[in-house]
């Protein structure tokens, strides 16, 4: 196939874009190259969706391991002084040692480590999953944090009225103490959401197609990177934008139901 020039292009152009100077031909010519020749505004649509697929796993599982290490280290806090419970204090370790090599090590090294050492996986689901995992992994360590402080945010008195109403440790914390705290915490797992979305654009070293590697592989066809990155960035701009409005949104009616 003969590859589409700025002269073959003009060739076929309209009128008006051969009247205009130079330098704006050009940048046409590279918005076309990008978004319309071979319909490669499809490949930031595809793109798009493994980024927000990896983005909700990551998050989920983010959520869940974040969970089960803030109750674990709550509850580990939380017991009384001669009364130390062995099983929690080898759990407690162990995620206290999970928390250090995660948030210590940079994601990057993470992605590499899991998708050329641990995983290597061999196709693109293959990628994928191992993309949300590690992910999912690195979200936990820190979604962990921000449910102990909202654990820690809830009055000693919830965990004392529970109890003086017959029940144990776990279904106080499941029925009174963990609700309110993930009430409390919705905005920073919000943040969360933020800024794994941005860091998704780090799983195209794996390999994964999602919207960063999309530019690249165009940026490799048209060897002009200057549109495909600069419309990368406005792409993640404008995600970024209307989530934190989602997020300002929903933050006014927590507020709104916490007057009534």
């Amino acid at each position: 196939m003969t590859p589409l020039t700025l002269a073959s292009w003009l060739e076929s152009a309209p009128d008006w874009v051969i009247s205009l100077p130079e330098g704006l031909q050009t940048l046409l010519f590279q918005l076309y190259q990008t978004f319309i020749y071979q319909d490669r505004w499809t490949w930031f649509v595809d793109g798009l969706k493994v980024t927000f697929i990896v983005t909700i796993g990551a998050l989920i599982m983010g959520i869940i391991i974040g969970l089960i290490i803030a109750i674990i280290r709550t509850a580990h806090d939380s017991q009384r002084a001669g009364k130390r419970n062995p099983v929690l204090g080898v759990l407690n370790a162990v995620c206290k040692v999970y928390l250090t090599v995660i948030r210590g090590t940079p994601m990057m090294v993470q992605l590499l480590i899991m998708g050329f050492v641990i995983l290597v996986p061999k196709d693109d689901t293959g990628s994928l999953i191992c993309g949300v995992i590690t992910l999912g992994i690195n979200s936990g360590a820190y979604v962990a944090e921000i449910a102990r402080s909202g654990l820690m945010s809830i009055s000693a008195g919830q965990m004392e009225a529970g109890r003086s109403l017959g029940l144990n440790y776990w279904q106080t914390m499941r029925y009174i103490i963990i609700p309110q705290a993930i009430k409390n915490i919705l905005p920073a797992l919000g943040n969360e959401m933020i800024t794994l979305l941005k860091d998704t654009s780090l799983v195209s070293v794996i390999m994964l197609r999602d919207v960063t590697k999309q530019a690249q592989n165009i940026v490799a066809n048209t060897y002009t990177p200057f549109v495909p990155y600069i419309s990368l960035a406005v792409i993640y701009l404008v995600l970024v934008i209307i989530l934190t409005k989602l997020l300002g949104i929903f933050e006014r009616r927590l507020r709104a139901s916490d007057r009534r």
